[in-house]
C-alpha cells in the first residue's frame, strides 16, 4: 500500500536482493543538504573533494590519492585501465564482478582482456594462479598478465584476509604486476575482520582499489583509490574519457566523508554482517534447506526447492543464484531490522512446512 508522501511504492516492502536496494544513510543524506549551500568549483576543485583526499590517506596512507566516480563499474574499469597497457591483461576469478556482472564494459569501454580462474570460494590464492599457462610470457600471440584484481568480500561472500592478500600481492609484485581490489562491499571486510582499511590494502601491497560507497548507504558514489601512486598511470584523464568525472563532484566527496566519518561504514557494515548471521542461524536447520556457503558477510546463500523461493520471492524479493541447483542469494543491508528477518523467516518456514504437508 502507498501513502501521500510515497505514491509510487510502499516504503515499507522489503526483501533481501541486494545491500544496492536499501534507501540513503540519513548521514549521508544530512551530508548532501550540507553541502548544497552557495556555490562551489566544479568537476573536483571543490573543498570537499579536497577534504575527502585528507580523510581517506587517514584510512589508507599518506600516499592515497582518491578519483570520486558513478559507481562501481566505472571504478574497477578506470583502475584497471591505468594499470595496464593496450597488451597487457587482468587475472581474475571466473566469478569476478569484472567477468560476470558488468556487461563486457571491461573488454568493451576498458579495452582490457580478462584471463579467468575457476575458485572453490570466489578467492585467488598463489596457488590457482600458478594454473595459468606458464610458458606464455613473452608470446606475442597472448595477453600477457599485469593486473591481479580480486574482489573483497568476494562474489560467494567470503572474505580475504590480510595474510592471503599479502600472499597474493607478493605473487604479483615477484611477476613485476600490480594488484587490484574491488571493494564494492570493503566496508563488510573491515567488519568481518575486525581491522582498519589500511591493515588489508596498503600494508600488504594492494596498489588500487575500487571503494564503494552505494552498497553501504550512499546515494550514489564510488571511488578509484590509488594506493601506490608509482603503479598507475592517467588516472586523471581516464576518469574524464570513461564519462566518471562529476561535474557537481562535492556531492559524491561529501557522501563519502560522512561514510568514513564517525566510523558510519563500519557501523553500517557491522550491522549488514550481523543480520546476515542472524538470517543464517534463523533457518540453517530447517528441514529442506541447507545453507551452502560461509556466512562471512553480509550475504547468506541458501539451497532450497525451487518452487518455495519462487513463492517467497512475490513478498521478499531476492535472486536465484544458481537456479538448476536452487541456490539462491540473500543480501542483507544497513537499513535490514530484525523485524525484517523474522518476518522473513517465518514466511520461509511456512513455505517448507506446507511443500511438507500439503
Amino acid at each position: 500500500m502507498t501513502d501521500e508522501l510515497n505514491p509510487l511504492h510502499d516504503p515499507s516492502r522489503r526483501g533481501f536482493a541486494s545491500d544496492n536496494y536499501s534507501g540513503i544513510h540519513s548521514e549521508v543524506l544530512a551530508a548532501i543538504v550540507r553541502a548544497n549551500g552557495g556555490h562551489q568549483v566544479a568537476y573536483g576543485d571543490d573543498v570537499y573533494t579536497a577534504e575527502l583526499q585528507r580523510v581517506f590517506r587517514e584510512h589508507f596512507g599518506e600516499r592515497a590519492e582518491a578519483y570520486p566516480v558513478f559507481n562501481g563499474t566505472g571504478a574497477n574499469v578506470i583502475a584497471l585501465q591505468s594499470v595496464t597497457a593496450r597488451w597487457e591483461a587482468v587475472v581474475c576469478a571466473s566469478t569476478a564482478h569484472i567477468n560476470v556482472d558488468e556487461g563486457g564494459a571491461p573488454e568493451h569501454v576498458g579495452g582490457l582482456k580478462l584471463h579467468t580462474v575457476d575458485t572453490p570460494d570466489g578467492k585467488l590464492t598463489p596457488a590457482l594462479l600458478d594454473t595459468l599457462p606458464q610458458d606464455k610470457t613473452g608470446d606475442e600471440h597472448y595477453a600477457q598478465p599485469r593486473v591481479v584484481s580480486i574482489t573483497q568480500t568476494t562474489e560467494l561472500g567470503t572474505a580475504y584476509t590480510a595474510d592471503e592478500i599479502k600472499a597474493i600481492a607478493d605473487y604479483a609484485h615477484d611477476r613485476d604486476w600490480v594488484l587490484h581490489v574491488d571493494g564494492s562491499r570493503l566496508s563488510n571486510a573491515a567488519a568481518t575482520l575486525e581491522l582498519p582499511f589500511r591493515a588489508f590494502t596498503t600494508d600488504v601491497g594492494v596498489d588500487i582499489l575500487s571503494f564503494g560507497g552505494t552498497k553501504n548507504g550512499l546515494m550514489v558514489g564510488e571511488a578509484v583509490l590509488v594506493l601506490n601512486p608509482d603503479a598507475v598511470r592517467g588516472a586523471k584523464y581516464l576518469r574524464k574519457t570513461s564519462m566518471q568525472l562529476a561535474s557537481k563532484m562535492r556531492f559524491i566527496s561529501a557522501q563519502l566523508i560522512a561514510l568514513l566519518s564517525d566510523d558510519l561504514y563500519l557501523r553500517n557494515a557491522r550491522h549488514a554482517n550481523a543480520m546476515a548471521r542472524r538470517l543464517a542461524d534463523a533457518v540453517r536447520d530447517l528441514p529442506g534447506l541447507t545453507i551452502a556457503r560461509p556466512v562471512q558477510a553480509n550475504s547468506v546463500f541458501p539451497v532450497l526447492p525451487v518452487e518455495v523461493s519462487r513463492r517467497l520471492m512475490k513478498t521478499f524479493p531476492f535472486y536465484f543464484w544458481d537456479e538448476a541447483a536452487g541456490e539462491v542469494r540473500w543480501m542483507c543491508g544497513f537499513d535490514t531490522t530484525e523485524a525484517d528477518i523474522d518476518a522473513f523467516v517465518a514466511a520461509i518456514r511456512s513455505e517448507l512446512g506446507s511443500r511438507k504437508n500439503p
